[in-house]
């Protein structure tokens, strides 16, 4: 009698978990991107193995500026780790204290805006590819620099959870455009042209500052950071062409053009 009981308790089990499977193919609204302000957590928390840091990149047409306020912009997270039946969640945080800024915009039935349109995750119609592109609508006023954090899963299409891969990723950080002379970075670099070293000047007071050199198309190519004592960015790396430098430290940006010789 009791064999009899198991084995319809099994048999209960078995619809039960596959209308959980199903329901995660059209994506998961609980937090789960693996960013500061989701406390890490991501989508491990139904697929089996563990959270790998790789394989994910988040590409933004933001400006290398920053963000002007309530202005959409397009966003795309791409897996590269191959799968059959792939997901995703991607959440956007302010780098101060991780808490959400922004809203997500669907622009294809591959994915849907989540938690009151604070993440977005993709459709049971868009887990059979690997990239999603959507909008990301930025606030209406100075919050300060973002990050997008985004997990994805590539699946083996066993329509369980076991053998899956978990992968993480984030963005280059962007800060906010803001047309306040206050902050607005001053400061000088020579030789401009440059085919090896770049003295980069900062102005008075500043301690020390992120450098950034952006290609013709966007692209970053080269980072650093200086200091009023150690001011010298070595660019014999880059290829020839003319870049956007861009100079950034805690409340400020600045940026020139600098040719590469």
């Amino acid at each position: 009698m009791k064999k009899n009981y198991i084995f319809k308790f099994i048999l209960l089990l078995i619809p039960v978990s596959a209308f959980t499977l199903l329901s995660f193919s059209s994506g998961n609204p609980n937090a789960l991107s693996g960013s500061p302000g989701d406390s890490g957590n991501n989508c491990t928390q139904c697929h089996s193995g563990t959270a790998n840091n790789s394989n994910i990149t988040i590409t933004t047409n933001i400006p290398f500026t920053g963000y002007e306020f309530n202005t959409e912009y397009d966003i795309t997270i791409t897996n590269s780790g191959g799968g059959t039946r792939n997901g995703f969640q991607v959440t956007a945080e302010k780098d101060n204290d991780n808490s959400k800024v922004g809203t997500f915009i669907s622009t294809s039935s591959d994915t849907q805006p989540a938690a009151n349109d604070t993440r977005i995750i993709h459709t049971s119609s868009g887990n059979g590819q690997n990239s999603w592109s959507f909008k990301w609508r930025s606030p209406a006023s100075e919050q300060g620099k973002i990050t997008f954090y985004g997990s994805s899963v590539s699946g083996n299409g066993n329509f369980g959870s076991s053998g899956d891969q978990v992968f993480l990723g984030k963005s280059e950080s962007s800060p906010s455009l803001s047309t306040k002379s206050f902050n607005a970075l001053a400061f000088d670099l020579y030789p401009n042209p440059a085919s090896n070293n770049l003295n980069i000047d900062l102005p008075n007071g500043a301690v020390s500052a992120k450098v950034e050199f952006y290609d013709y198309v966007g692209k970053l190519a080269l980072r650093g950071e200086i200091s009023p004592n150690n001011n010298n960015i070595n660019v014999s790396d880059l290829s020839s062409g003319m870049y956007i430098l861009k100079v950034i430290t805690d409340n400020k940006i600045g940026s020139k053009k600098f040719i590469k010789q």
